[in-house]
């Protein structure tokens, strides 16, 4: 059977929404009797022996209980937490970099709270100080982002629209 890498929305036994995984691994859950279709609307997969509709959405026919999702913290996830924006002057885009606020020598920890990004120039002239040893002044107090629906499912909802009545009615 020829399996396209597409991707399949995975919900909990209460609808909730789990995480994405390919056409593969949904159908091995389905013929495994571990998840049931919830919305096909792309047509049939064909087999030696049997003919299956193609998932778009399914649901587990149990409930997993799990934490809930962190965002990884990461240089990328540092920028976008930040909105591409120099917490130190204010320019957007550019070269960013990353800046920890109490420098790592000094104690500070690689952390969320400690991490924002700068623009070369501002993370240059704060050097290895503190922003009040420095006199720079950051715009917003860095903090964990806390992870979204959109933030989860939403590289994936331009080619899945229909997921997004799984994914309305919950929130963070």
């Amino acid at each position: 059977m020829q399996v396209p890498n597409v991707a399949v929305l995975v919900l909990n036994y209460n609808y909730e929404p789990l995480n994405v995984c390919d056409v593969r691994r949904a159908v091995g859950m389905l013929v495994g009797g571990k998840a049931e279709i919830v919305e096909n609307g792309r047509g049939e997969l064909h087999s030696a022996r049997q003919t299956l509709p193609f998932p778009s959405v399914i649901r587990l026919a149990y409930l997993i209980r799990r934490p809930r999702p962190r965002v990884r913290l990461t240089r990328r996830e540092i920028f976008r937490r930040d909105n591409y924006t120099c917490q130190y002057c204010g320019q957007r885009g550019g070269s960013l970099t990353m800046d920890h606020v109490i420098p790592r020598y000094r104690g500070g920890a690689h952390t969320w709270d400690n991490l924002v990004s700068a623009c070369a120039s501002c993370n240059r002239r704060k050097g290895g100080r503190t922003p009040e040893e420095a006199r720079m002044a950051l715009l917003h107090r860095p903090r964990e982002p806390r992870p979204s629906l959109l933030y989860l499912f939403g590289s994936h909802l331009e080619a899945n629209e229909g997921w997004l009545k799984f994914l309305r009615g919950w929130s963070d």
